[in-house]
């Protein structure tokens, strides 16, 4: 039996339903057609509209639901499936626990459930002419993916507990075992029960439901190949996997990565396959170079390795904070009382030579001299005077020959602070004098420190200084800006708001068109930094985007001819695919993959009409779950049971999942990973590609994410179920 509710009365339309002994056509009438379906135990709703089934199983007649397959429909964003919240209902012939205690199953038994499932398979023939319009119009390598997401979907809309249940009495695997292929799975299940031979012998039936299970509903061959399309969509996307494990290792990378001769190289080694760049940082010159190293070490290395450029989308920024000062602390390790336990370590060399991988020192000194590198011994002390005047000396302890360049490791035993152009002074035997100056010292990085209850007051870029700002009101209030203008057009004061992907939380106090004040709730024991360029989010309020920015269609152009995929940030409706496969269409760019990240409530909500709508172009096709933003926006409570229902529901429509947000943070920030890291990391098994975001310890996190992704978690082997067994043995395995 298979029905649907939809916008409109069907009067006067044909209503066919099938079942195993019945096949009639009844008109839409109350009286007759409820009483008939009442018979047949299945829940109605209001209105109805029915598929039959012929002979082979195939849909002989079925009424389109016009309320979907219209035009409006099609390019609404609000359109939506439109599948029943019906119920298969228990027989009063057919109950599982009289099968547990031994009863015996019978042909009105097997018959009842292979009517409930005829009319589930009519159900999911229905749904699929439903949204023909839909399925017409994706790319043909799509298709057969869009009707079996449809099929799931119609398959969830219904309450099908009961006979999952009465499934698992007969001996039969649960219906959604297998997503991969949702229609084949019915199919085989009802072909085993058509097929069975009845008698009244439990243990015959058993056996015989049981041989028939294994060679069809379990087959090998079958699995193999539903298997075997998920791997092609996503090699299609991500290339083939290192040898040894399924999933890819994905690593974000930034300027650092153009600092450094082997950074992309060690990280390739380590087990990275897909290198990322966020294109909310940097600029095309700074991506050009980290491309441009990345193919010569994949080339280098005979290993494939594919690129992923993030557009920065409408996301809400804090804006850039005037850098601080260019000075750098070098201070000595000490203990309670304040003396010297061990001296700091300084690297000594010149400019843009790092130190070997195996050195982690506590301050780099750049110099642009070679001559005065060249006469620098073990055991010389250099002199200098820091940027309050005192008088510091540096001991040099060790040398390294790194890249036709020497580099020298100095001990200071007492802090000192360092600025450009500080003079380096060794004076030895004999008159040897060398002078050396101290270059690139990098700006310091600028934050404000907020702690619960103080006030933080976001100004629009551009009107931080206006003498007419509400911030001269407020004195003692932090104040930082913020680039976008959806900001101050759309919030309200009482509503909520995070910082850093929730590392800061506030309620909005008050708002003006420049100007929006915040009063923050919760923040770190000491306070927590908030810096330049971190995400704002705003759950409660109902900001609309724009699906592209303009510098997301600029960056479109560079993105298209440099790289291998580009991440959609804040995908939320179909609106903003169908400008994005415009703006695909008219660069030509239908090899490029595209990876639409998830990271807000609608996006998730709308995901199967998301997909629906990216499987019309030919482009490879990815999922990233952005849990960081995602559990700002959706609430941390929900965030493992969404990321759950985003994997299954494209585990079921074949497209590859990237795993994204603190994978391994505390290994790549401060070297030791948490238990529970790891048993994340273990769970990135069942997914596509994990990502792993910068940190100093990256190219560690990135061999041990490795190595847990190679690992094969061994299982004890179950013992097969006793079907022959005692009732009591039937329930503890069930």
């Amino acid at each position: 039996m298979v029905a649907t509710e939809t916008n409109h009365l069907l009067k006067g339309k044909i209503l066919c339903f099938s079942s195993r002994n019945h096949h009639m056509n009844i008109h839409h009438s109350k009286t007759c057609s409820l009483s008939l379906l009442n018979q047949m135990q299945i829940s109605v709703p209001r209105t109805l509209v029915f598929a039959s089934a012929n002979r082979k199983g195939e849909a002989e007649s079925c009424n389109r639901l016009e309320a979907i397959s219209s035009d409006k429909a099609s390019t609404d964003s609000t359109w939506s499936f439109d599948f029943p919240e019906s119920k298969l209902e228990s027989s009063p012939h057919l109950d599982s626990e009289s099968y547990l205690s031994g009863g015996s199953i019978t042909d009105q038994n097997v018959a009842t459930v292979l009517d409930k499932l005829n009319a589930l398979r009519s159900h999911l023939l229905a749904s699929e002419k439903w949204n023909a319009s839909r399925l017409h119009s994706c790319d043909s390598k799509y298709l057969e993916c869009a009707t079996n997401l449809i099929h799931y979907k119609a398959l969830r809309s219904l309450d099908i507990e009961q006979l999952k249940s009465h499934l698992a009495s007969l001996g039969l695997s649960s219906l959604d075992n297998n997503n991969l292929a949702v229609l084949s799975s019915l199919d085989a299940a009802i072909n085993l029960l058509t097929n069975s031979p009845y008698n009244s012998k439990q243990n015959a039936v058993t056996e015989s439901l049981s041989n028939a299970y294994t060679k069809k509903q379990k087959s090998k061959s079958a699995k193999k190949n539903d298997k075997e399309r998920v791997l092609s969509y996503k090699e299609l996307l991500l290339g083939k996997p290192r040898e040894g494990r399924r999933t890819h290792i994905m690593v974000t990378v930034g300027k650092e990565a153009t600092e450094s001769e082997t950074f992309i190289t060690d990280i390739l080694k380590a087990g990275a396959s897909v290198i990322r760049i966020n294109c909310a940082h940097g600029n095309p010159s700074v991506w050009g170079e980290i491309i441009k190293r990345v193919r010569r070490a994949s080339q280098m290395l005979e290993t494939p390795c594919r690129v992923l450029m993030d557009l920065a989308g409408p996301k809400l920024r804090t804006g850039t904070l005037k850098p601080g000062p260019c000075v750098m602390k070098v201070s000595p390790k000490k203990d309670a009382y304040g003396n010297v336990v061990s001296p700091a370590l300084v690297w000594l060399s010149l400019t843009g030579t790092e130190p070997p991988a195996h050195l982690s020192p506590d301050a780099t000194v750049f110099v642009q001299d070679r001559g005065f590198l060249a006469g620098l011994q073990i055991g010389d002390s250099v002199r200098f005077s820091d940027v309050r005047g005192k008088k510091k000396v540096l001991r040099i302890s060790k040398e390294f020959d790194v890249f036709s360049s020497t580099g020298f490791v100095a001990e200071c035993f007492e802090t000192a602070y360092i600025e450009s152009e500080t003079e380096l002074c060794v004076k030895g035997k004999k008159g040897r004098r060398l002078v050396g100056e101290v270059v690139d010292v990098p700006p310091k990085e600028s934050f404000v420190r907020l702690r619960a209850g103080d006030l933080l007051v976001i100004t629009r870029e551009g009107s931080f200084d206006d003498e007419r700002s509400v911030t001269t009101l407020t004195p003692g209030a932090h104040r930082i800006t913020c680039p976008s203008g959806y900001l101050f057009d759309s919030v309200k004061p009482g509503e909520t708001i995070g910082f850093d992907d929730g590392k800061v939380w506030g309620i909005i106090k008050g708002t003006s068109p420049s100007e929006v004040i915040v009063s923050i709730t919760h923040a770190g024991a000491k306070g927590t930094k908030l810096g330049s360029e971190k995400s704002i989010n705003i759950p409660q309020s109902d900001i609309r985007f724009k699906g592209l920015t303009s510098k997301d269609i600029r960056d479109l152009e560079y993105v298209g001819s440099h790289a291998d995929m580009v991440g959609v940030s804040f995908i939320r409706d179909v609106n903003d695919i169908t400008v994005l496969r415009e703006e695909l269409k008219k660069r030509k760019l239908s090899d490029l993959g595209v990876v639409l990240k998830i990271e807000t409530e609608s996006g998730f909500e709308n995901l199967s009409l998301i997909l629906l709508e990216a499987m019309k172009c030919s482009n490879p096709l990815g999922v990233m779950v952005a849990r960081g933003d995602l559990a700002v926006e959706c609430g941390w409570e929900r965030l493992a049971n969404i990321q759950e229902e985003i994997v299954a529901t494209c585990k079921v429509a074949r497209v590859p999942v990237i795993l994204a947000t603190q994978v391994l943070e505390s290994l790549v920030k401060s070297g030791v990973p948490t238990r529970a890291e790891i048993t994340d990391a273990a769970n990135g098994k069942r997914v596509s590609c994990v990502m792993l975001n910068k940190g100093k310890n990256i190219v560690e996190a990135v061999s041990m994410l490795d190595t847990i992704l190679h690992t094969k978690l061994v299982y004890k082997k179950q013992d097969s179920v006793n079907l022959h067994g005692s009732a009591s043995h039937h329930k503890e395995m069930l």
